[in-house]
Parts: C-alpha cells; sequence; structure tokens
C-alpha cells in the first residue's frame, strides 16, 4: 500500500502568504489541519490573517532575502509548532520594462533587474535551503519522506512577453533549480515541485482595469477565466500528499500559451 500523505497535523510555512496565491494556500491548509506560519514583510497584512485564522497560525514579519528573517519564522515554525514539514514559496515581485526603451532612448533599468532576480530567485532559494534544513530534522515515515517544498515560478517562465525580461528570467531561474535541488535533498527524504500558474485573480492583477482583465481572461482556452487562488491552494494541497511527485514543475494554466 503506498504511504500517502494527510495535510492534516503538518507544519506548514508559507512566504507571501498575506495575500493572493500565498494567502489562499494558508487558508486551504488550517482549514485542512495543518499549522501555519506565515513569512511576509512587516508592512503585510500577514499579523490580521493570522490572527483571523487562530491559535493554529503565527506570522513571522520577514523579508525573504535576509538570512536572519527566513533563519527567524524557520525557528518560529519549531518552536511553536515543533516541527517544520512544509514550505510554499508564493513571494515574489515583478516589472514590466523592455529591455530598451527607443523613444526615449533608455535601457531596463539593471536595478530593477537584479531586485527581480534577488527577490524571486535568490529569495525563494533562501527559504529552501534553510527549510530543508529544519526539515532534516523530522522523524522519517515508512517510506523515508521528511518534507516537502513548493515553489511559484510561471508561465512566463516558458511564454515570456514583452517587456518581462526580468520576470521571466526570474521564473525561469525557480524553474531551472528544481531539479537539482530535489535531486541533492532526495537522500533526506525532502521533495522539491514546482507550480507555474497562468493568469490568476491577485491582487496584482485586480488593481487592472476591468476592460483589461476581461480580456485576459478570454485568451484562457478552458476554463476560459482567470484562475482563482483556492485552485492554486489545492494544488499545494495535493502536492503535500501525493509522495511520487518530486523534481517537477507543473502548469496550472487552463490551457494558455502567452502571445508576445
Amino acid at each position: 500500500m503506498a504511504n500517502i500523505r494527510c495535510v492534516k497535523g503538518m507544519v506548514g510555512l508559507v512566504t507571501g502568504g498575506a495575500s493572493g496565491l500565498g494567502r489562499a494556500t494558508v487558508e486551504r491548509l488550517v482549514q485542512s489541519g495543518a499549522s501555519v506560519v506565515i513569512l511576509d514583510l512587516p508592512s503585510s497584512e500577514g499579523r490580521v490573517v493570522a490572527s483571523s485564522l487562530g491559535d493554529c497560525c503565527a506570522f513571522a514579519p520577514a523579508d525573504v532575502t535576509l538570512e536572519a528573517d527566513v533563519q527567524s519564522a524557520v525557528s518560529l515554525a519549531r518552536e511553536r509548532f515543533g516541527k517544520l514539514d512544509l514550505a510554499v514559496n508564493c513571494a515574489g515581485i515583478a516589472v514590466a520594462v523592455k529591455t530598451y526603451n527607443f523613444k526615449k532612448d533608455v535601457a531596463h533599468s539593471l536595478e530593477d533587474f537584479q531586485r527581480v532576480i534577488n527577490v524571486n530567485i535568490a529569495g525563494t532559494f533562501n527559504v529552501i535551503r534553510l527549510a530543508a534544513g529544519a526539515m532534516g530534522k523530522n522523524e522519517p515515515d515508512a517510506d523515508g519522506h521528511r518534507g516537502c517544498i513548493i515553489n511559484t515560478a510561471s508561465v512566463a517562465a516558458f511564454d515570456g512577453q514583452v517587456g518581462q525580461a526580468a520576470y521571466s528570467a526570474s521564473k525561469g531561474g525557480i524553474v531551472g533549480m528544481t531539479l537539482p535541488i530535489a535531486r541533492d535533498l532526495a537522500p533526506m527524504g525532502i521533495r522539491v515541485v514546482t507550480i507555474a500558474p497562468g493568469l490568476f485573480s491577485t491582487p496584482l492583477l485586480a488593481s487592472l482595469p476591468e476592460k483589461v482583465r476581461s480580456f485576459l481572461a478570454r485568451q484562457v482556452p478552458f476554463p476560459s477565466r482567470l484562475g482563482d487562488p483556492s485552485e492554486f491552494a489545492h494544488l499545494v494541497t495535493s502536492l503535500a500528499e501525493n509522495p511520487m511527485i518530486n523534481g517537477e514543475v507543473i502548469r496550472l494554466d487552463g490551457a494558455i500559451r502567452m502571445q508576445p
């Protein structure tokens, strides 16, 4: 009999957990019987979200690019809930700038490019490496399983659009490190999986005019709408529970292939 895992009783750490895909993930994990630490910026709604979910949710104000901040969040999970089984990386930023603006004779800001790479790739890796250290201390189950790390890339890693050089590069980096990290951590029974969402109804998209959102929704073959964050959260729990999914990148996109 396969050793199917159960989210109930797990302890998770979710970055970017105060809004969007991260918040939906936190809510679903708590509803499924897990305990969760929300890792988000001090300026976020993290404290409010955590207190609304009760004793099985805690907030760690942190910047994913800072070692001390992330280590403190990982330690909070172990101190408050006794262990860390699951880390979900949802924190990320984006800019939309062309490589060179020939009308204004201005190149893409190198600082902006580096900031997106630093938060999205280095920040994700920072959480992975420190969460893995905590998971390595867990007692393995009958399968030798000690933990699971789930990252968030984007369909932009494969179908990057105009103005998305920085964002696509950063998400491509997350895709590229998924398999080697899964192989690195395999001897300790820690799985690594990445989700590449398409167009989802997050605060980022909600800020766009209704006409633009409707246009984007119509680009999705089926279902022809924006994804709901709860659907992302559903996949997170499925991946956490299925021990055979490892080293893989899964598109969650309604079959969309982005146009230039």
